[in-house]
């Protein structure tokens, strides 16, 4: 990319689901996130369709990176587009791929980049709505009758009990732990020392839409239904 000096770069990747989610806080991959998010380079992910490579099936998306985003509408911003069920079926398979994106699809994508407004597969967020601070909970260190082990006057945690918590960086961490921790670990505490920021992008997650559950009465009729065409086919095999 060329320098911000240099009037700068927009550019584009393609990947699989693996670099919106893979690793812990403090990982090599959150920390890329982390930096990318930071520096406010990430412009835009586009989820496309499976199927539309030849060599695998698998999700892929476009990250479109850009380091001019100051004093544009997209600064602090993220867009993400799911593009998923924007797709045509091919004719005819070439391995893997079985679907195409259409001429209209690839025009849908490019207005929705951009308009950069909101819409049913379009949604925006602030960079900071990606990162978490990993908070490590220690619960103290008992005895089989259940008293404080002390060393030098002072609890010690135990290891075997410990949890930890992904705190977004929108909360407040102290009234987070308040609120989520404390009224179920009355004697917990957060060692300071061990929190670590990171970033995941979890994409499938903003554009889930919940489906309720047929009715059992309506599966039962199902159910019974073919259990009625079985029957009907057995009689006609054995001439019971």
């Amino acid at each position: 990319m060329k320098d911000r000096s240099k009037g700068g770069s927009r550019i584009s990747i393609i990947h699989n689901g693996s670099p919106l989610f893979t690793g812990d806080a403090g990982s090599g991959p959150s920390e890329i996130r982390r930096y990318i998010l930071e520096n406010d380079l990430l412009e835009a992910i586009v989820a496309l369709p499976n199927d539309i490579f030849y060599n695998t099936g698998i999700a892929t998306y476009i990250w479109v990176l850009s380091n001019k985003k100051a004093g544009t509408r997209r600064e602090g911003k993220v867009q993400l587009i799911n593009a998923n069920n924007l797709y045509e079926k091919r004719r005819k398979s070439l391995g893997n791929k079985r679907n195409d994106i259409p001429e209209s699809a690839i025009q849908e994508i490019t207005k929705l980049y951009g308009d950069f407004a909101e819409s049913e597969i379009c949604k925006i967020f602030a960079n900071e709505d990606f990162g978490y601070t990993r908070i490590v909970v220690e619960r103290p260190l008992r005895d089989a009758n259940g008293e404080l082990i002390l060393k030098k006057g002072r609890k010690q945690a135990d290891s075997a009990i410990r949890d930890t918590e992904n705190v977004p960086l929108t909360e407040d961490i102290e009234e987070y732990f308040a609120r989520e921790v404390l009224p179920f670990a009355p004697d917990a505490w957060i060692d300071k020392k061990k929190s670590k920021v990171g970033y995941e992008i979890p994409f499938t997650r903003y554009f889930y839409k919940y489906e309720a559950p047929r009715a059992s009465s309506e599966i039962m009729a199902e159910i019974l239904e073919l259990e009625k065409e079985l029957s009907g086919s057995r009689e006609e095999v054995f001439g019971l």
